[in-house]
């Protein structure tokens, strides 16, 4: 699973440097650089591992480049498809990755954190990688699933038009919600995190109702719906691959 830990690292490194300042090419070599150097930090320096971190780093440049045409442009199924299959080679190719030691194995044992205190450096990698995912490229991953439904049309992103402009706090709540959601599950409350869930309904009910704006209120209860289903299996899907 290291392969997979550190391409989500660097794909999530992309993602949270393109929110803090947009700067198109050097945001996703940021996330491909940190990729590697991640790897190379948790001793995966064999051939096998270091021809997988080069096509890791290719892949992240190439979800940077795709996410910002597909924002520009509405191509929404292009990044989709970019991540869903590195992820799917990465997962049918982890068998021949290598186990994670390195420097990040000498530091968790000699670690005085007494919750990090027996955690392999392959467990953290993937505890990091998932809760970066969840934080940063959970929001990237929604908008383009909104945009290529049709839900959204990204000409009017950030406009008076945009549904989420009426949904205040969709780009906070929802990292929120996801990192809650994943706590709770490692956690083992798994029904707390379902109520945390129909919580999130119930709050926005108000905003979802009019008398007089039916059909406006209609597209934004298909935004919220898919919006936050998306969310949602973004959360469930980290579980998923930390349960393993």
């Amino acid at each position: 699973m290291s392969w997979i830990a550190v391409l989500l690292i660097g794909v999530a490194v992309a993602d949270l440097a393109h929110s803090i300042r947009p700067v198109p090419v050097v945001n996703e070599c940021t996330g491909a650089a940190v990729a590697v150097w991640v790897g190379l930090l948790a001793g995966l320096t064999d051939w096998p591992d270091l021809l997988a971190l080069l096509v890791i780093a290719v892949v992240v440049v190439l979800w940077g480049q795709t996410v910002t045409r597909a924002f520009g442009t509405g191509a929404a199924w292009g990044p989709l498809l970019v991540l869903g299959a590195a992820l799917l080679l990465a997962l049918l190719c982890s068998p021949w990755a290598g186990t994670a030691s390195g420097l990040m194995g000498d530091w968790l044992e000699a670690t005085p954190v007494p919750a990090l205190r027996g955690v392999s450096a392959d467990r953290a990698l993937l505890l990091i990688g998932t809760f970066l995912v969840v934080l940063s490229s959970g929001n990237v991953l929604v908008r383009l699933v909104l945009t290529a439904t049709g839900t959204t049309n990204p000409a009017l992103h950030d406009t008076p038009e945009d549904p989420e402009q009426r949904l205040k706090g969709g780009r906070l709540l929802g990292p929120m919600e996801r990192v809650l959601i994943v706590g709770l599950g490692l956690a083992g409350h798994l029904t707390a995190a379902s109520i945390v869930i129909a919580a999130k309904g119930l709050l926005r009910w108000p905003e979802l109702q009019s008398k007089t704006e039916q059909q406006w209120i209609h597209r934004l209860t298909e935004y919220f719906l898919v919006g936050s289903f998306v969310s949602w299996l973004v959360a469930l899907g980290a579980l998923v691959l930390l349960a393993r």
